[in-house]
């Protein structure tokens, strides 16, 4: 049931900061942090329960191992989904050590039962676990160790009133800048030891939908079409930057093919909107919470769609962006 960070793929480990100093981006949270957690230590304390929200791909992971590492606390990682039961998360946190951080990925996907356990767990470090059926059932108190519990999800209202009131500190992660980054960009071209150029990293940069995840893996199919096209040289420039994108079809705002089908399927179907989401879903095939989570949230920031009662509708912004007048649609 444990996933132990150290256990996963090094080529990801590698590319994740391991303290406060070293991660990019997030200067407001990292402060914040910094003074939570020396205050934690130099009163002997663990960290109180944290709760980090945001779109996919910002650093929430990264940022819970960071903690640990700075608490010097060891540190295990599971998935909302994958805790079917109440005994599973009893057997998990009944294995916890003094000052360990646990954190759970997706936290508003934890059933509700087993979300009540977490409760007293959280507030008195204690569970309460029932044995037996009907007559015969009786109820165990487990004592725990004090621990951080981390909590990660993109969707925060999705989280009930009483999970969200037992974290002590709550965070939003936004989009990062492009200057950010371009920093880290250069950071995953020395990970990899293949070298970029300015213009490269900026270009990749402005098409990474403000998202560490999407730049890193832009970076490695870049290279890919660098090493392809000039074996031997391990430098990339701006002119393989712009035909791997392109071939990618991610355009010079980040969206690619989903995003265009999504915002032409408004257009071209729906007048421009306003729209239902299940419509669109069912129009382009793709999950609601996919659109939702992965595909809305960079559309809504940078102002490609809004959402109102009656549904979605895209802005003047698309239909310059996609070169389509309203006449057309």
């Amino acid at each position: 049931m444990f996933q132990d960070f150290l256990g996963k793929d090094n080529e990801e480990l590698s590319l994740r900061p391991q303290t406060l100093e070293q991660f990019i981006g997030q200067d407001s949270l990292k402060e914040v942090l910094n003074v939570f957690i020396q205050t934690a230590k130099a009163r002997q304390e663990t960290l109180d329960h944290t709760l980090f929200y945001g779109p996919p791909g910002l650093g929430k992971t990264t940022l819970a191992q960071i903690i640990a590492n700075e608490m010097d606390a060891s540190f295990y990682s599971i998935s909302a989904p994958s805790i079917d039961r109440v005994g599973d998360l009893a057997s998990i946190l009944s294995n916890l050590e003094p000052g360990d951080v646990l954190f759970i990925d997706e936290i508003h996907r934890l059933p509700r039962m087993v979300e009540e356990v977490l409760y007293s767990a959280m507030e008195d470090y204690c569970i309460d676990i029932i044995v037996g059926k009907d007559s015969t059932a009786s109820t165990i108190k487990i004592d725990l160790p004090p621990f951080t519990l981390i909590g990660a999800t993109t969707r925060y209202g999705d989280l009930s009133a009483p999970l969200r009131d037992r974290f002590g500190i709550v965070h939003h992660l936004p989009y990062y800048t492009v200057d950010e980054l371009v920093q880290i960009i250069f950071r995953t071209s020395k990970v990899f030891n293949f070298n970029i150029d300015y213009p490269s990293a900026l270009e990749i940069a402005k098409r990474s939908r403000g998202t560490p995840r999407v730049a890193n893996r832009l970076f490695r199919r870049v290279r890919d079409f660098s090493q392809y096209h000039k074996p031997g040289q391990e430098l990339i420039q701006i002119e393989d930057t712009k035909l791997a994108l392109d071939k990618l079809n991610i355009d010079n705002a980040g969206l690619n093919d989903i995003d265009h089908k999504y915002l032409r399927t408004i257009i071209e179907r729906f007048g421009g909107g306003p729209v239902g989401v299940n419509a669109i879903a069912a129009s382009i095939g793709e999950e609601v919470t996919t659109i939702e989570d992965v595909y809305e949230p960079y559309l809504l920031q940078e102002g490609y769609i809004i959402r109102t009662p009656r549904g979605r509708m895209v802005t003047n912004k698309t239909y310059e962006h996609l070169q389509v007048t309203k006449d057309e649609s």
